[in-house]
């Protein structure tokens, strides 16, 4: 996330940001985004935020004790757990295992054990729609 590299899309504005971009609109580098949304929180991702801080007062925060495991206990209190939880949320993750081919992602149906699942959820008609939706009619 250095210079001139792309580090956001924008959809909504259909604006492209890099690093200077990012630090005009948040206030922060790059790298502190998750911690910032941790705290103002993510409509788009379903997290609150933490009552009481806004853009502005996070960005002061962020500039100074930096990511929030440095924060020091007296700044968010009991709230400092629920704040990690948001970070890991914001945080996009590139260690997860992927595919190899195109094809693993190919759905096959369904498993055996999802009629007994459609059954417990009420849903018996769910089987032969996923029955139907691969091609196994």
């Amino acid at each position: 996330m250095q210079g001139t590299r792309v580090v956001q899309v924008d959809r909504k504005t259909k604006t492209i940001r890099d690093e200077v971009g990012v630090r005009e609109k948040f206030g922060v580098e790059p790298a502190l985004i998750p911690d910032f949304l941790a705290l103002v929180g993510d409509s788009a991702d379903g997290y609150p935020g933490l009552d009481g801080i806004g853009r502005v007062s996070a960005a002061r925060l962020l500039a100074r004790f930096g990511p929030l495991e440095r924060f020091p206990d007296d700044v968010l209190g009991k709230r400092h757990a629920t704040a990690l939880l948001f970070k890991t949320l914001a945080t996009l993750r590139s260690d997860a295992p992927t595919f190899d081919d195109v094809d693993d992602l190919r759905w096959t149906g369904a498993t055996e054990t999802f009629a007994a699942f459609c059954e417990k959820v009420s849903e018996p008609r769910l089987v032969e729609r996923a029955t139907k939706a691969a091609g196994q009619e």
